[in-house]
């Protein structure tokens, strides 16, 4: 089970990177282009947040969630799309907050901690990566990790999250032609894992290997934007090109 923060500091995660995509898609504008996002505006990303915000919501409560093209003719009919937003942002942290610590519904990523600590974290991160898109929209370019206002320790279990949670699914699990593996440690000294590739499959682990074929370094909020696609920075080393194939494909989508 992964080292994740508690569900208090997730829940404000989510809160803070509300917070930050409200404001940025407000001072871009709707029509503005997400350059992180190629062929969407923000429009186009505030609609899919808050379609994935009564998504989780619905799983949550152990509802069925309403059909996508329903939410986003919603969406597409609200009188000011961003106070739709804030709807259904109030609604995610209240299904959560009033959901039992031994909540017993369905979650979708391997190496998980229980289900609500489990959605909580994962509208978390996936609140925080599109206020990252937000602040590209309005910045013009992709935010680079010191602008960024995510702390350490969430970006840490961010990576830990993406790594061990998403990289392993069939329906990404990347690979390479000969079994090797990527270290990513963080500079902060918060968090090591170690990916390890093949013909067949991607399974990854706490630590960083000392025969690593590529590694990648840097503070825990660059290598967080970069992994996600969202600018960042890091060092790799040995293989670059090991580590570009692995990032293109990893790429996240609904």
């Amino acid at each position: 089970m992964p080292n994740t923060l508690d569900f208090a500091e997730l829940g404000e995660g989510i809160g803070d990177a509300a917070a930050v995509l409200r404001n940025n898609a407000a001072a871009a504008g709707l029509d503005a282009p997400v350059p992180t996002c190629p062929g969407w505006t923000v429009r186009d990303l505030v609609t899919h947040q808050g379609l994935v915000h009564r998504w989780a919501t619905a799983t949550v409560r152990g509802e069925p969630a309403r059909p996508d093209a329903d939410v986003a003719a919603e969406a597409a009919s609200a009188v000011d799309l961003l106070e739709w937003l804030d709807d259904g942002l109030v609604d995610l942290l209240n299904a959560l907050a009033s959901a039992p610590a031994d909540l017993d519904v369905p979650f979708f990523l391997p190496d998980a901690p229980p289900p609500r600590q489990a959605w909580t974290r994962r509208q978390c991160h996936e609140t925080t990566v599109h206020a990252i898109d937000a602040m590209a929209a309005k910045l013009g370019r992709a935010p680079r990790a010191s602008e960024l206002w995510v702390s350490p320790a969430l970006a840490r279990d961010g990576i830990d999250e993406l790594l061990l949670g998403f990289a392993p699914r069939d329906k990404y699990s990347p690979r390479a032609a000969q079994p090797c593996d990527i270290a990513v440690t963080t500079a902060d000294g918060i968090g090591a894992w170690t990916v390890t590739l093949g013909p067949d499959a991607c399974t990854a682990r706490v630590g960083a290997s000392d025969t690593a074929t590529a590694r990648i370094t840097g503070t825990a909020r660059g290598i967080y934007a970069a992994l996600w696609n969202r600018g960042g920075d890091w060092t790799v080393s040995g293989d670059t090109a090991l580590v570009q194939s692995f990032r293109d494909q990893l790429r996240v989508t609904w």
